[in-house]
């Protein structure tokens, strides 16, 4: 597989031929391609972007299976549109399904295949709880499931390599905890599991543990590695070259050796009998618990590392806060540019993404996006995940919406933010929109509630408004926000998923509160604040917490329906901007001063 097809490798049709002719020649009946690396990545590097090669699909989650007569995308509401565009005329039929936790494609293979009859996956980029599924749905029906195979490998194609992109280690300026005393608490936990040793694959849970960060993977500052802990050591399995003597030596004096990454599951392979290794059963893939040597004793557990860098210290919510300063004022220039020149000069969507970065990066501390840039205005702003390319893009003029979601990644945290501001005059059914999904935001970053509350118990806070009117979304309210890390991180989310132990709200986690409203072909609202969670009141009825507001940036009052806001709803918004004007003039001037001054004015 490649980005850049050899001649006969040019279309999608082509590209299914040669994975059925690979499939023909292991005696494979049907390939399952997951949206998946073997770290179970959300955005993957290019060597394993298979689903998207073959099919043409470049939404970030989906299913392809591919069978000697029949060729799927399973993708959820979110892509729909997108994915029928993309896969039109490539014979591949958009499987719709509403959710992203949907397990319809597990109901087609098993009303599909017939006993005797072989699928494949890649054992080395499912995860352990997809594997799982799989083999419940196909072993009573008699169906194989082989996973040592890597069919993308038999296609004919040039395959990218490993990324080679140095790590580098966190500025210890805005690391504040030491990767010693990071390692200690871990192994606590290990100790409490009964287990020796602990494995780990998720990248942004290495980069948090030994204080480093890398450039592997878009958007996210990670890099390819799997972690072996033990109680008096570590390995990190790593690309040779990848990180630099001085600091492999600083590595190497808090008891961390570097491995060649291809050695993991070799030494996984080694491990002596009778002792005992701790692994996230979420967090792994089937290849890499295969290869653990047998009569190890398995320890499942979640991976310690997950909840600890998810509640963020005292020190690293200061750093955050000041990174959301500096965020808010690069806004500040960019809204006050594009006040100054619509309607005027020619921008479209993908000039928005441009000014946008341009801004940000004239911040201290900037490092990158933190995602690809959502520049959507009017229908396209219908499409929760739509990208503008250069083929396929919108003019910003006339009257309409424009919805912007955007981030950064800076040394001292992770930026996310969603704003939707009116070009032209907004109709009074787009402000009645954008109103209702004003009032979800308010409603929850207004909550209370106790110390361990299932996060998707409080999804239901920001619907409510718009419930009230009969319009929902089809997307979760609110994911976890990394520290210099993913912008999507766990346990936490504020959503429709059936809450769990480990979805438990705590002092320190960082959130996106983020509900929408979607009108195909006409518009789309979407208005996101990233909020923390800090302590409120303990009494008699038990420890609460509240949301601390991190995002500074005015919400355009051009598209409210003053109507439709109750009188503590006002208080609220009046507030926030006063905070927002106080903590942004000191670092604004000229036409972003001038900007955030109007925009931030009591209604």
């Amino acid at each position: 597989m490649n980005t850049v097809a050899t001649p006969q490798l040019d279309t999608i049709p082509q590209r299914i031929a040669a994975l059925r002719d690979a499939m023909k020649n292991a005696g494979v009946d049907a390939c399952l391609v997951p949206s998946s690396d073997p770290h179970l990545s959300e955005y993957l590097p290019p060597r394993w972007q298979a689903r998207q090669w073959l099919s043409g699909f470049t939404g970030s989650m989906g299913t392809l299976i591919v069978s000697a007569d029949f060729a799927g995308v399973w993708a959820d509401s979110r892509y729909w549109v997108q994915a029928e565009q993309e896969l039109a005329g490539t014979g591949i039929t958009l499987m719709k399904v509403e959710t992203a936790a949907s397990t319809l494609h597990l109901q087609w293979l098993g009303e599909n295949l017939k006993a005797g009859q072989t699928l494949a996956v890649d054992g080395d980029v499912i995860g352990l709880a997809a594997a799982k599924a799989l083999q419940d749905v196909l072993q009573p029906r008699g169906i194989i499931l082989r996973t040592d195979l890597d069919l993308i490998d038999a296609i004919p194609a040039e395959r990218p390599q490993l990324p080679d992109a140095p790590v580098f280690a966190h500025d210890p300026a805005f690391a504040p905890t030491s990767r010693a005393d990071k390692l200690a608490r871990v192994r606590a936990d290990m100790q409490k599991a009964g287990a020796e040793r602990h494995f780990i694959s998720t990248l942004d849970d290495i980069a948090w543990l030994f204080n480093l960060r890398g450039a592997d993977v878009s958007y996210n500052p990670v890099f390819i590695a799997h972690a072996l802990i033990e109680q008096d050591r570590a390995t990190l399995f790593v690309l040779p070259g990848k990180i630099q003597a001085d600091l492999a030596a600083q590595l190497a004096q808090d008891g961390i050796k570097l491995a060649d990454y291809a050695t993991a599951k070799p030494v996984l392979g080694a491990l002596p009998a009778g002792s005992s290794l701790m692994i996230d059963p979420r967090r792994v893939t089937l290849g890499l618990r295969q290869s653990v040597a047998e009569g190890v004793k398995v320890v499942e557990a979640m991976n310690p590392s997950t909840l600890f860098k998810s509640q963020k210290t005292a020190a690293e919510a200061a750093h955050v806060r000041r990174t959301m300063e500096q965020d808010g004022a690069a806004l500040c220039a960019f809204f006050a540019w594009f006040e100054a020149n619509v309607n005027k000069a020619r921008i479209t969507e993908l000039t928005i993404d441009d000014q946008i970065t341009g801004a940000r990066k004239e911040r201290p501390g900037f490092v990158s996006p933190s995602f690809g840039t959502i520049a959507a205005f009017n229908a396209n702003g219908a499409l929760p995940h739509y990208h503008a390319t250069e083929e396929a893009h919108a003019e910003i003029k006339g009257d309409g919406l424009l919805l912007i979601d955007s981030g950064g990644q800076y040394v001292g945290g992770t930026t996310d933010i969603t704003r939707v501001v009116a070009v032209g005059t907004p109709s009074a059914a787009q402000k009645r929109d954008f109103t209702l999904v004003l009032k979800g935001t308010m409603g929850l970053s207004m909550a209370h509630f106790p110390r361990g509350t299932l996060s998707p118990m409080l999804d239901a806070l920001a619907r409510a408004p718009l419930w009230q009117h009969n319009i929902d979304f089809g997307h979760g309210t609110g994911h976890g926000v990394g520290y210099f890390l993913n912008v999507h991180e766990g346990p936490q989310s504020i959503s429709r998923a059936v809450p769990e132990p480990h979805m438990a709200m705590q002092e320190g986690m960082i959130t996106s509160i983020e509900p929408g409203v979607y009108r195909p072909g006409k518009w789309g609202v979407r208005i996101e604040n990233l909020v923390l969670n800090v302590a409120a009141e303990k009494n008699d009825f038990g420890d609460f917490l509240q949301f601390e507001t991190l995002t500074l940036c005015p919400i355009d009052r051009r598209c409210i329906d003053m109507s439709l806001l109750a009188v503590h709803e006002i208080a609220w918004l009046n507030d926030y901007h006063a905070t927002v004007r106080a903590r942004l003039l000191p670092l604004v001037d000229g036409a972003a001063r001038e900007w955030l001054e109007a925009n931030t004015r009591a209604l």
